[in-house]
This record gives structure tokens, sequence and C-alpha cells, in this order.
């Protein structure tokens, strides 16, 4: 397998496990991924996904426009594109994005859907924490919601990366840029309860783990995969009809920082987004919130 075929491979699985994105989703991805690399490695004979570069993509978008797309078929291409080369970033394939000055039709943009309050916390009541695998997995699933911070950024926790007693964690994000997130009393309970009595129980001798903080029932790292099944788990346990994904809790913590009152530089700053423009969506979550807090502060309401 080249590099191209093994990038994509990981991406896909990167959607479907992380982004919980449907197979149809995920399925036109791939199309649209094959026939651009295909492009590149046959028109420039660039061997590797780093060595993509502007004019390559500017290449193959002349040649798709030449076909007489639609306009939602050429946003979808340049939006697989320009995400399938921010992952490479995230996951040390290349280090810059060359599809970040492309320009994306206008497209109508969808909101996430969230958890209420109440089925976050049915999930997180899910787990049997008299086992060994509920204790890790409680701590998991209060770990996503009390942070926001991506599956990615989860499964490469090291213990010396909490600070219980300022109940803090310093979460390594895309570009190894590091922040600092709190993170409540519930959690590092729960955290705690794992690290002292199940953790150990989950250690190998024959078993490396870089002292990654969650692992699965062979002693190594959990994975992407590993956190998927937990949370799917979790969520028909507690009988949850909505589809629950990891990446669902990111998007439940904030909608409901911001529907508390949070600041949304501060859920920017916590979520580890570049741009304010990428947390503003979840201000238009909840429209009833929106409502509520122009009747309460506008003069004229």
């Amino acid at each position: 397998m080249n590099a191209f075929d093994e990038s994509l491979r990981l991406y896909l699985q990167f959607l479907r496990l992380e982004k919980g994105l449907s197979d149809n989703t995920c399925h036109s991805y791939e199309n649209d991924l094959h026939h651009y690399l295909d492009y590149i490695q046959d028109t420039f004979s660039v061997t590797e996904p780093a060595g993509i570069d502007l004019r390559h993509i500017e290449r193959y978008l002349e040649e798709l426009m030449s076909l007489g797309l639609e306009v939602s078929t050429l946003a979808r291409n340049i939006s697989s594109i320009r995400n399938y080369h921010a992952f490479l970033i995230s996951e040390g394939w290349a280090e810059a994005n060359p599809a970040e000055l492309v320009d994306l039709p206008k497209q109508i943009r969808h909101l996430p859907e969230v958890l209420t309050v109440e089925e976050v916390e049915e999930i997180l009541d899910a787990p049997d924490v008299n086992t060994p695998d509920g204790l890790r997995d409680r701590a998991i699933l209060e770990c996503l919601y009390a942070t926001g911070m991506r599956v990615s950024e989860l499964v490469s926790l090291t213990r010396q990366q909490l600070v219980p007693e300022l109940q803090l964690v310093r979460v390594l994000g895309k570009g190894s840029k590091e922040r600092l997130i709190p993170i409540g009393r519930p959690a590092i309970n729960a955290l705690t309860e794992y690290m002292k009595s199940a953790r150990p129980l989950f250690l190998r001798m024959d078993k490396e783990t870089g002292d990654r903080l969650f692992l699965n029932q062979r002693g190594g790292p959990i994975s992407r995969m590993g956190v998927y099944n937990i949370v799917k788990k979790a969520a028909k346990e507690a009988g949850i009809r909505k589809k629950v994904y990891p990446h669902i809790f990111r998007h439940s913590f904030a909608t409901h920082l911001l529907e508390g009152g949070a600041d949304l530089r501060d859920v920017q700053e916590m979520l580890g987004h570049v741009s304010i423009l990428t947390t503003e969506i979840y201000t238009h979550v909840d429209r009833t919130f929106l409502q509520r807090t122009y009747d309460a502060f506008h003069p004229r309401a």
C-alpha cells in the first residue's frame, strides 16, 4: 500500500469513527479523493501526499470545471480536498495545507446535532462502574464531555497531562499546539478512580504504553475505534435514539457552555479553534437561547 492509499484509509477511518459521518457520506468523500489522488499521481508523478502543492490542486479543479459539474458537486470536491489535507497536518503527514487558499463556493452550513444535558447524563451513567472496563469507559465519557477535546487528543493523553489539583488538563491539539482546559470535579473523580482501581489491571509487561492514560484490555493505548465503540455502547444502553458518536460530545460541550452564558472567545480557546468563525456556528444551534439573550440584554427588546 503506497502513502496515498494509506493516508486515505486513515482519513476515511477518522471520518467514520471520530466525525461520525454516515457510510454514504464517507463513500462520496472516498470517490472524490480517489479521483483526486489518482490524477495527482498520474499527472505530476508525485509520490507522497506532502508533495502536493497549490498548483497541482488548481490544475485538478480546472479539470473538474471543464466537465460542467454542478456548483454543489464542485464545492463538495473542494471541501473533501481541504479537509483531507487538514487531516494530513494533524497526523504529521504534512506541514501545510495547500488547499486552504482555494475558495469554497457558498453553501448552506449544516448545524451540528447536540445532546441535551439530560441525554449526556444518561450516557455518563450507562457504564457499569463495578467493573474495570466500566470505570475506564465512564472516565472516557466524562473526559470527552468535560473538556470538549477531540478523540485524537483523548487517545494521546498521558497521565502527566492531567493536573487534578488545579482541575486542568493540558491538551496537545492540531499542529502540536498546547492548550489548558478546565475539567470539572465529576470528571476528575472518575479519572482518579480509573487510574487507581482499573488502569493497573490493564497494564501488561510486554506492552509499551508510552504512559498513555487510557488503555485497552490488551494493555496497549486505546484507539479511536475503541473510543467509538465505548460511546456507541453507552448510548445504546442509555436508550438514546439520536445518532451518537464521539464528536457529538464536543458539539454538546460548546453548546451547553454558550447556553449557560460562556463567552464565545473562551469557548474558542477551550476548543482550540484557530478562527472564532468556526466557534460561532454553536451560537446558532439553539435559537431559543438567542431569543432569551436578546430579550435580556437589548434595550428595545
